[in-house]
């Protein structure tokens, strides 16, 4: 599977390292996503599932709209045809999007409506501008937002998460940090280099490690406390014995820098 030779319609992707940048890039469109840029999303999280160089992803976009979400006037017939039918839904995207098992920071510099909720609930990380809005406004099209449902209620509170999808009225970004949709409100001056540091922080921590612990965390998310204990002193016993915890204990001792591989 390639990625830097493949041309792509709705998306812009550059690999730096351990760090796989996607933006979003329909911006005439507001970003909604459409057919293509589903297959797109699903062919650009296939290759970061399976190459270990990839360890962290950012998620930004093209224009003044960071997504609005599904695109309701979508063109049947439009395709890539560089890229394999990955035969999906935004729904795959999702659910790819969670199993990666690493790190997905949000870069929000615009406004956010309906199904783009998915990226931002799903990621592990989200980071916006402090003048931007969210929005989940399919209540008032006469559509209930049923799979945002999914993501919301795993990072919002039950009454402010149903109070953002029953009235369809935009909260602010302050408000979105209050009730944990996103991680942080930035104002322009910090924005960029804030969220830089952040991935660059998360590209540069043991990937395995990570891969196992955020495995780990989607499996007990919801168990009761006694089955989620033995199955995480199952998994921190092999977590210490594994390569790279030798490798951190031992740079630890030694006062250096750890080299994950």
């Amino acid at each position: 599977m390639e990625i830097n030779n493949t041309e792509f319609k709705t998306l812009l992707i550059n690999q730096d390292e351990n760090k796989l940048f996607i933006k979003l890039n329909r911006p005439q469109k507001k970003n909604a996503i459409n057919p293509v840029m589903t297959n797109e999303l699903l062919y650009v999280l296939d290759y970061a599932n399976n190459k270990d160089d990839v360890r962290a992803l950012e998620i930004s976009a093209e224009g003044d709209v960071f997504c609005a979400g599904g695109d309701l006037q979508t063109m049947s017939g439009e395709e890539n045809e560089t890229i394999p039918d990955m035969k999906g839904t935004i729904a795959d995207v999702v659910k790819k999007l969670r199993s990666l098992c690493k790190p997905v920071v949000c870069r929000i510099e615009g406004n956010v409506y309906a199904g783009a909720l998915l990226l931002v609930c799903n990621s592990s990380h989200a980071y916006a501008l402090d003048n931007v809005t969210f929005t989940a406004p399919e209540i008032k099209r006469g559509i209930w937002p049923f799979m945002v449902m999914a993501g919301l209620f795993r990072v919002m509170p039950k009454r402010d998460g149903l109070d953002l999808i029953m009235r369809g009225e935009p909260i602010e970004a302050d408000e979105a940090q209050r009730t944990g949709l996103i991680n942080a409100a930035l104002n322009k001056n910090d924005f960029s280099s804030y969220v830089d540091n952040v991935v660059n922080d998360l590209s540069n921590l043991p990937p395995n490690a990570m891969k196992k612990g955020l495995n780990a965390y989607n499996n007990q998310e919801f168990d009761d406390f006694e089955k989620s204990m033995e199955f995480l002193e199952k998994e921190i016993g092999e977590s210490i014995q594994s390569e790279e915890a030798k490798e951190g204990i031992t740079a630890f001792l030694e006062k250096r820098k750890p080299n994950w591989k």
